[in-house]
């Protein structure tokens, strides 16, 4: 069996699901989990009830606020003193900024933003999506371990069973180094809602949504079913929504359980960023709009009719 290490990225001392979808992936190994800072009691109780041996909390001088330098240098030292076989992340946003950093100082292989993976024995093998997911390509790692890799949230989905371990939480010591670089602080963004990259559910619209104004009706649909609201690069350079919206091959690659296009032509850039999708729901006035090759579900009509039907409907449905 594998040694493997799953780094569990936190907020608000919450840890993120994709960090569950990798533990149920590896299930048969020897694993455990570890953390910059705390982990609540409730996230803990879930890391061993999907198959963490060993919770550690890496605390130190230099921390407190996330960088790749800090980060990277404190989880070196760690895994230099457990030996570690694989070390799985996240592909979020500081996934895939501190982790190539940290393989770099190992001068080992790092597969990014893989949507499965498997084992064969203690060999990995991953499926990487290239060329804006036309094609799949197989990842194997080879040279000194440890191996690094980064997951795309809600690629793999949670585990369908448990795996309890013992959950063993500690405290370790840990430091940032030398940083050439400090952050002071981090700012919040005013909306509450799960990041694009990281949502079970999404609702997006596009050029159709013919101002920044009418995106409420997405946001309301949103508010009933739980989900986060995204846009086309076409809203985005339209001013109807910000670049932290878009989804597509500039924007961000997302991979929710249910994706609804609404006035969404489909574009093959806007394709690339939510292809991977589980079920795409898609509402557009064209019955040829290239979107409704890729949807599960496709309704031809105005979404400005469309939609608050839908909302009443789910809030007929539950409850609300």
């Amino acid at each position: 069996m594998a040694k493997i290490l799953v780094f569990a990225e936190t907020h608000d001392q919450k840890v993120k699901p994709v960090t569950y979808e990798i533990l149920g992936k590896v299930k048969g190994h020897n694993v455990d989990v570890a953390s910059i800072g705390d982990i609540d009691s409730e996230s803990q109780a879930s890391l061993a009830k999907y198959g963490a041996a060993n919770i550690h909390k890496l605390k130190g001088a230099g921390l407190e606020q996330y960088s790749p330098e800090g980060y990277a240098h404190a989880l070196k030292g760690f895994i230099e003193a457990q030996g570690y076989d694989y070390v799985f992340s996240g592909a979020t946003a500081s996934g895939k900024d501190f982790f190539p950093r940290l393989a770099g100082h190992f001068n080992a292989g790092c597969a990014s933003d893989v949507t499965n993976f498997q084992f064969d024995g203690d060999n990995f093998a991953g499926t990487k999506p290239l060329f804006a997911g036309k094609c799949l390509a197989k990842v194997e790692l080879t040279g000194p371990k440890p191996y690094f890799i980064t997951v795309r949230p809600n690629a793999l989905g949670m585990p369908e069973s448990e795996s309890p371990a013992a959950g063993n939480a500690t405290d370790d010591n840990a430091t940032a180094g030398d940083l050439k670089a400090i952050i002071k602080e981090v700012i919040k963004g005013a909306s509450e809602k799960v990041d694009l990259t990281e949502a079970n559910i999404i609702v997006s619209g596009g050029r159709a949504m013919k101002n920044a104004e009418n995106f409420a009706i997405l946001n309301e649909l949103a508010d009933v079913i739980g989900a986060t609201v995204g846009a086309s690069r076409a809203a985005v350079d339209s001013g109807y929504a910000p670049h932290s919206m878009q989804v597509g091959q500039t924007g961000k690659t997302v991979s929710p359980s249910l994706y609804i296009a609404c006035g969404i032509s489909g574009a093959i850039q806007h394709l690339a960023g939510m292809r991977t999708s589980k079920v795409i729901v898609a509402i557009n006035t064209d019955p040829d709009a290239p979107i409704f090759s890729k949807a599960d579900y496709g309704i031809v009509g105005d979404l400005f009719k469309i939609v608050p039907l839908l909302t009443q409907e789910f809030k007929n449905l539950l409850g609300k």
